[in-house]
């Protein structure tokens, strides 16, 4: 059995610790908090990389993403090819309201459409409101940080690596093909200068 009075002692210890301590005051909203890289504010949408695939709005728990698309048939790239369909995004919107900032629509998504924004600043005074279309998305891809840098030490992607290849490929066959004329005969030969001097 403890001291009779020691709850009450430790309470009071407590509060004068605190009561020597500066007090911090947020100024919100006339100074903006300094947000960790990590915040989950809202999702950004990066509409040209969208391929309409609905891998997010199936693996939502929340059933919170809307998307809606048509079929477009693309012309052959060169004679002789066949028509190809793709689709084209109408909307894409997302229910903040439902929304558990849970992430995985941005991991699961193959072509890197969706971001977090440390945006915060979106209530709302009726509910409805929201749910936001792709328009408010795509300007919140303007507040998305920028990735951190790679680790020196680690392997080089296989995209770089492949695209670097192709370069490399690309100037040789053009050094080649610039040598070329060289070796028939074709290049112009300097000029001399045919003047004498003291005439």
């Amino acid at each position: 059995m403890g001291i009779p009075g020691s709850g009450l002692a430790k309470g009071l210890a407590v509060t004068l610790r605190t009561m020597t301590r500066k007090s911090v005051t947020a100024q919100y909203p006339d100074v903006q908090p300094d947000l960790p890289p990590r915040t989950r504010g809202v999702i950004g949408l990066f509409e040209e990389n969208c391929t309409v695939c609905m891998l997010c709005a199936r693996e939502c728990p929340d059933w919170c993403i809307y998307i809606d698309s048509h079929k477009e048939t693309v012309p052959p790239a060169a004679p002789g090819g066949r028509e190809r369909s793709r689709n084209v995004l109408d909307r894409f919107a997302i229910d903040f309201a439902l929304c558990m900032y849970c992430g995985i629509c941005i991991e699961v998504c193959p072509f890197d459409a969706l971001f977090w924004s440390p945006e915060f600043e979106y209530a709302e005074t009726d509910i409805r409101d929201l749910t936001h279309e792709r328009d408010t998305l795509r300007e919140w891809m303007w507040t998305v940080p920028e990735p951190p840098a790679l680790d020196p030490a680690a392997e080089e992607p296989k995209e770089i690596a492949a695209a670097r290849k192709a370069a490399d490929k690309l100037a040789a066959q053009q050094a080649t093909a610039a040598a070329q004329p060289q070796s028939d005969g074709t290049a112009a030969t300097p000029d001399t200068d045919t003047t004498q001097e003291g005439t």
